[in-house]
């Protein structure tokens, strides 16, 4: 008689593709694709994971995309461009702080200048301060929305002015959207307005033939991931499959939605979470 193993073994869900590990296979071919928040923080680590900025472009690249980095840090976005010509890809660098909106068109346009044109937008840009809500400053929320949701709608802006018919717009969500649970309100409701904004997208562009839609990572392994599992130990406790994501999987979802895989896909969101979302738990 069969019965389901009980032990926690992470190693059964991760495959080539979990990290990263898997050649190009020309999904992306011909495409140019500028992504923002394509940098990657340092944390305290000698190896420490890929973040879904980085993995993004790198897949990207890998998948025949030209990609254009940018990131507020120079040297992270120039990191992360380096890796990509490393393996023989196309990359540009561009620096941005997205608190900024009067930079934002402009950058639109310098991309699609180096680029040749602009058939990609992925915005994986987002900050939290933490606060509960007894605790949340006016100035917090405001600059939360600023980066979190005010730049993306700039960004749109720009983007449909110039972008090619056959588009793709991508905003990098959370599963924080639809969970409330972190005590965290300005991020979780900023988060959940990405989602809102990429419907409206959506709706904005399908007259040019671009589609927009977004993607909501649960609780993954990258540098981010790790600082907020250093400020709350317990964060990952019962994660579906006994692990947290990957970088990998984050930008593996981002190539499907801007790839033309995905032509009929529109206002969607993508939940990247193991099952999270929906009760999916393994003990520790």
């Amino acid at each position: 008689m069969n019965t389901a193993p009980t032990e926690t073994d992470p190693t059964r869900s991760m495959h080539p593709e979990t990290l990263g590990r898997v050649p190009g296979r020309g999904r992306l071919q011909g495409r140019r694709v500028l992504v923002i928040g394509a940098g990657q923080r340092v944390i305290p680590e000698e190896s420490p994971p890929v973040g879904n900025g980085r993995a993004i472009s790198l897949l990207f690249a890998r998948e025949g995309a030209q990609v254009v980095c940018a990131d507020i840090s120079e040297d992270a976005a120039r990191q992360t461009a380096e890796a990509v010509r490393e393996e023989g890809g196309t990359a540009f660098v561009e620096v941005i702080d997205v608190n900024d909106a009067a930079a934002i068109a402009p950058l639109v346009q310098r991309a699609h200048k180096l680029l040749g044109g602009l058939d990609g937008l992925v915005l994986n840009v987002g900050i939290s301060h933490g606060l509960p809500l007894d605790q949340l400053t006016v100035e917090a929320w405001d600059k939360e929305y600023s980066v979190n949701v005010r730049s993306h709608m700039v960004f749109a802006q720009a983007a449909l002015e110039v972008m090619a018919p056959g588009g793709s717009i991508v905003l990098m969500s959370s599963l924080a959207s639809l969970r409330n649970s972190s005590r965290n309100p300005a991020y979780e409701s900023s988060k959940a307005a990405q989602v809102s904004l990429a419907r409206s997208i959506a709706v904005a562009g399908e007259s040019k033939g671009i589609r927009g839609n977004s993607i909501q990572p649960g609780l993954m392994d990258t540098p981010m991931g790790r600082d907020a599992t250093r400020r709350r130990p317990n964060r990952a406790m019962a994660v579906p499959f006994g692990r947290q994501g990957t970088g990998w999987e984050v930008a593996y979802a981002a190539l499907y939605l801007i790839s033309h895989e995905s032509s009929y896909v529109n206002g969607h969101a993508l939940l990247i979470d193991g099952g999270l979302a929906i009760g999916v738990t393994r003990a520790a």
